[in-house]
């Protein structure tokens, strides 16, 4: 990868609809060159996705908080796992080295759910022993 790479893997990142013609402009390439580096972006996997940004605002999810989970045993990691992947709330899972093994951040609606969510579907999963919840009072950047 090089400099001009960089530049279209960012246009792109600000918005993955630009098409081959406006990046040439902004990269000084001709357009079959952008696409042939776009194509190869995506052959090498740097490009993993093109997808939409849904404003989680406009959907109603207002809360972010981030979870810490600890588990008992590790026997209860696959069990853990799946159940997180198929939990709509959660945005993200980060397996963790330190006092808690996980790290989840989560959209809801409001505390209420957050509080279901946490009682009802977290602590309800076998293995899980202990959460720690942080609530974002609000958010300076965010990236994919």
């Amino acid at each position: 990868m090089d400099r001009i790479d960089e530049q279209i893997l960012q246009l792109l990142k600000e918005n993955s609809r630009m098409t081959s013609s406006e990046i040439s402009k902004q990269v000084h390439l001709s357009v079959p060159a952008v696409s042939e580096r776009i194509r190869k972006l995506e052959e090498t996997g740097v490009i993993d996705q093109f997808t939409v940004r849904i404003n989680r605002e406009h959907r109603g999810f207002h809360l972010i908080a981030f979870i810490m989970v600890q588990l008992e045993k590790t026997e209860h990691i696959a069990g853990f796992r799946k159940q997180i992947l198929e939990t709509d709330h959660v945005l993200e899972c980060h397996h963790l080295a330190g006092s808690y093994d996980y790290l989840l951040k989560v959209a809801v609606k409001g505390t209420a759910e957050l509080e279901s969510h946490i009682s009802d579907t977290l602590k309800q999963i076998e293995g899980v022993i202990k959460t720690n919840t942080m609530i974002a009072l609000s958010t300076m950047k965010e990236e994919l």
